[in-house]
């Protein structure tokens, strides 16, 4: 297949050993941070705005949790397929990487520019938004819709200041090398796994809850209900979960990936599985279906029954932690996708440039920071990420589906991790990603085409780039 689109760009760029003056990337992330790296990646603001949606999707609270349940089982199976992938292909970029060894040039490069056009620097740039709002919400001279500077008709807010500051930020620790970004990562994950962990078991035991929410069915007022209702809570908890990939991205990196990206791939979905449904458990003892699904703010609320009006400000802070240690995932991860499109000669050139003392990707990070800074001032990223999150899973679709063709075309490739389960549970979220995406276009058809439209942007820009590196 990789031969009917175009040939894959990895032989050339991977098959001659750099120059001895060329810096290159570090393996320095251990299986620890590479866990921590996963976790800090998905444990974005998505727990603390996602349960109204998916409320208001489902009749039943049995439903609320189970479909929690689903999305961990939905992300762990694709995360078996990339652990196989990403020991085979231990390179940084991720599913470029996959994409681009199974069907060419072009595929990846659409992939590549989704990531760099919406997907990360959208999330960075909503991340850091939220991340400023949530400062705000617990210290009001911060507080996001302060005036700041007005400029005819634009106005320069609190919020937009410094979440503009918190994207510099994280781009220049994760300039000045990789140590400098992972133990950022680190300690602002165990940090957000150590507060919900305290919230989860205190809530249970405040015994200011009710057990009776847990079968108090939500009134038909205010539920989707159904089939289709499940497939659009999914959307949302699925949006929850997105962040496994962010790991495969910084292959290049972590030491002996054969062994440590599997574990860490399957480790970590498991355990921020775990995770999430015991917060929406204690969301559930503290409020029934109908009001979780009436409220944008569930985790403040929560808290504030189960503690006291106090308690929301420190849940506030707790969220723009959250957010902010997503965002330096993102930020760490992102960069490694424009610096393997680069090095295949199918993106800006200096994108490529490793910095000799630091050994990070420095063009790629200022680049990716400068586009997050300007979709913050748009205030464009939320509605361009709600495009996108369509075209992103069926990346992940056409990621798992890699996995067949590569056993087909190259069996006898070293595969340190063999997927568990081949060919039944690839095939599986394969077929329930297709039906998933076959749901969310007839559900939401605007926003699917939108995606479609933001990735078909691309196709100029790549046989652009590709004929001036070449040339």
């Amino acid at each position: 297949m990789a031969d009917i689109i175009g040939t894959p760009a990895a032989t050339q760029a991977y098959s001659d050993p750099a120059p001895a003056e060329r810096p290159t990337l570090v393996r320095g992330l251990s299986l620890m941070d590479s866990v921590l790296l996963l976790m800090g990646g998905i444990l974005g603001s998505g727990i603390f705005l996602t349960a109204s949606d998916i409320a208001s999707s489902v009749a039943r609270p049995s439903l609320y949790l189970l479909v929690w349940v689903g999305g961990l089982i939905f992300s762990l199976l694709a995360c078996m397929a990339f652990a196989e992938l990403g020991a085979m292909y231990p390179e940084a970029g991720g599913t470029y990487v996959y994409l681009r060894e199974a069907y060419g040039d072009l595929i990846a490069f659409l992939y590549g520019w989704m990531i760099f056009a919406v997907m990360y620097t959208g999330s960075i740039a909503a991340l850091a938004t939220g991340f400023s709002e949530y400062l705000g919400a617990a210290y009001p001279p911060l507080a996001a819709s302060r005036v700041l500077v007005t400029l005819g008709p634009l106005e320069l807010t609190c919020g937009k200041l410094v979440a503009v500051l918190a994207i510099a930020f994280l781009t220049a620790i994760n300039v000045l090398g990789l140590r400098h970004g992972a133990i950022l990562q680190n300690v602002a994950t165990w940090a957000n796994i150590g507060a919900l962990g305290i919230f989860v078991l205190l809530g249970f035991l405040s015994g200011k809850g009710s057990t009776a929410h847990f079968t108090q069915a939500a009134s038909s007022a205010s539920s989707t209900g159904g089939l289709a209702g499940l497939g659009v809570a999914l959307i949302a908890v699925i949006w929850s979960y997105d962040g496994w990939v962010n790991l495969s991205c910084t292959a290049g990196e972590v030491r002996d990936p054969g062994r440590t990206l599997p574990r860490a791939l399957i480790l970590g979905i498991v355990l921020i599985g775990v995770l999430y449904i015991a917060m929406n458990a204690v969301y559930l003892y503290a409020l029934p279906l109908d009001e979780i699904a009436r409220d944008r703010a569930v985790a403040q609320t929560a808290a504030s029954l189960l503690f006291s009006p106090r308690a929301g400000i420190g849940m506030a802070l707790l969220v723009s932690l959250v957010c902010f240690g997503c965002a330096n995932s993102a930020t760490l991860s992102g960069s490694r996708v424009y610096y393997a499109m680069s090095r295949d000669g199918v993106f800006l050139k200096s994108l490529a440039e490793v910095h000799p003392r630091f050994r990070t990707p420095v063009f790629s990070l200022v680049a990716q920071g400068v586009w997050s800074a300007v979709l913050v001032f748009s205030g464009r990223y939320d509605q361009l990420y709600t495009y996108a999150i369509f075209m992103l899973t069926l990346s992940y679709v056409a990621g798992v589906a890699a996995l067949f063709v590569l056993r087909r075309e190259r069996p006898e490739a070293p595969r340190p991790y063999r997927c568990t389960g081949y060919p039944w549970l690839p095939g599986l979220y394969v077929v329930a990603g297709l039906l998933w995406a076959a749901n969310t276009a007839w559900q939401r058809p605007r926003e699917s085409l939108a995606g479609l439209g933001v990735v078909l942007l691309g196709i100029p820009g790549f046989y652009y780039w590709r004929a001036k590196n070449r040339g």
